[in-house]
């Protein structure tokens, strides 16, 4: 085995084991993924639309080795104000009030009673009963809508970025999110999507859905992993990486 595969290794072990320690292993499988495609791929710019409080904006920082810029999206007001005091701390990092859509304008943003759970669509008729209590609507508010295909712009050329990767997880509304970047979401050199096994949102597209349409877009799959450790026996939702068809490599590499 070679100096450089036994470093790799090593860094992989450390990282599993820090991972462990912090109750967080449930999460070795994507940020390895992401770690290898923002390498391979040479990604200068993740958008992140759907940001909560940061949480994987600062994984991708601090786990993954991500260096390039972030543009955070998130629209709950309060949730907004905790992601932008943690952004202030690091100058690559960008976030914005809005929500990502397929229109511009304004919508009604529902906030659940856990606010990971808020969203522009509605929860179903029929939740989980893990979900029952926490995708719970306790208020609404207005909300400002963007497309991104008339952000993309504003967002690259102001710090000279040409490779971006899209990671959404706005519970339920990813398609509209893509929708909404019309034709320039083929400059995407990959996307993060949230594929949900059992929909949770009213007009959710399910993860074969989902699935299919970003192949229709020009994404095959690179990476399928659980989203969250809590989920058994029946997965609910999982998480898809997916890379622009034409930048896939013929056949597989090694590790």
């Amino acid at each position: 085995m070679s100096a450089g595969r036994i470093g790799r290794e090593l860094q992989r072990r450390w990282l599993a084991l820090r991972l462990a320690i912090t109750g967080r292993v449930h999460q070795y499988p994507e940020i390895l993924s992401l770690s290898r495609f923002f390498e391979a791929f040479r990604i200068d710019a993740l958008i992140d639309v759907g940001a909560n409080e940061g949480q994987y904006a600062l994984s991708a920082r601090q786990d993954a080795g991500f260096s390039g810029h972030i543009f955070s999206f998130e629209p709950n007001p309060d949730v907004y104000s905790i992601v932008s005091a943690k952004a202030a701390r690091d100058p690559k990092w960008h976030v914005f009030n809005l929500a990502l859509s397929d229109f511009d304008g304004t919508a009604e943003f529902h906030i659940m009673a856990a606010h990971q759970f808020s969203s522009i669509a509605k929860p179903a008729e029929r939740l989980d009963p893990i979900f029952a209590e926490r995708n719970k609507v306790e208020k609404t508010v207005q909300m400002q809508c963007r497309r991104l295909d008339g952000m993309l712009d504003e967002l690259l050329r102001a710090y000279g970025l040409s490779r971006p990767f899209l990671k959404m997880d706005t519970q339920g509304h990813d398609r509209a999110v893509c929708e909404g970047a019309g034709a320039r979401l083929g400059e995407m050199i990959g996307l993060q999507s949230e594929l949900a096994v059992r929909p949770q949102y009213e007009g959710a597209a399910d993860y074969r859905a989902m699935i299919g349409y970003l192949e229709g877009k020009g994404f095959v799959p690179n990476a399928f992993f659980a989203n969250n450790k809590g989920h058994f026996p029946l997965l609910v939702e999982m998480d898809g990486i997916f890379i622009r068809s034409d930048l896939a490599a013929e056949g597989a590499v090694s590790a």
